[in-house]
């Protein structure tokens, strides 16, 4: 994902909403992902999305362009999804999420390798969950959305080491996990 240009930000922060309109298309995605990542439910992602927007929005003034806006927004989006997932952890500390099926059209049979991709899927879905959200989170940042240990120390404002040993302590625990879920099959 490149970055946006400083007169879209500027504009925006002025606001103009075309100019928003704009970030919002080209970073959306980018947001939502990573609040499904760390939430693992869709309805939570979209919720954090548009939250994280309206403080993109409200805080655009004050973005300074010392480090990248892709930076700056992963860290807003970061922190709000950390947030919102302690906040529904303490409301409900056992929910069960049951993700929507996705029907096919007219074919009730799937083929041998979209099942076996979707029983992969669920289980890596299952090892994350089962991370600390500290792990979880670094993890996602650098396995999945492909940032630095630079990148993630600066959004997460941790130092490059402190990621680092929270990726590996992570990675062992998926080892840890995946051995099991191999032995109970």
């Amino acid at each position: 994902m490149s970055e946006i240009s400083t007169e879209i930000l500027t504009r925006a922060g002025s606001g103009d909403i075309e100019s928003f309109e704009q970030i919002y298309k080209k970073f959306s995605s980018f947001v939502y992902n990573v609040s499904l990542r760390i939430t693992h439910n869709s309805h939570d992602a979209e919720e954090i999305t548009q939250d994280t927007f309206m403080k993109i929005y409200h805080k655009l003034k004050t973005f300074r362009f010392c480090s990248s806006f892709k930076t700056w927004v992963c860290r807003i989006a970061v922190n709000t999804a950390i947030n919102y997932y302690h906040s529904s952890m303490k409301k409900e500390s056992k929910r069960v999420d049951f993700e929507t099926v996705i029907l096919t059209k007219g074919d009730d049979r799937k083929d041998l390798d979209d099942i076996i991709k979707q029983e992969e899927s669920a289980q890596v879905d299952l090892l994350l969950k089962a991370l600390k959200p500290a792990h979880r989170v670094c993890l996602i940042l650098r396995e999945m959305e492909g940032l630095s240990y630079q990148e993630i120390a600066g959004i997460l404002k941790i130092p490059v080491n402190t990621v680092r040993s929270r990726l590996k302590r992570a990675r062992e625990a998926l080892m840890a996990g995946r051995e099991l879920v191999k032995n109970e099959l």
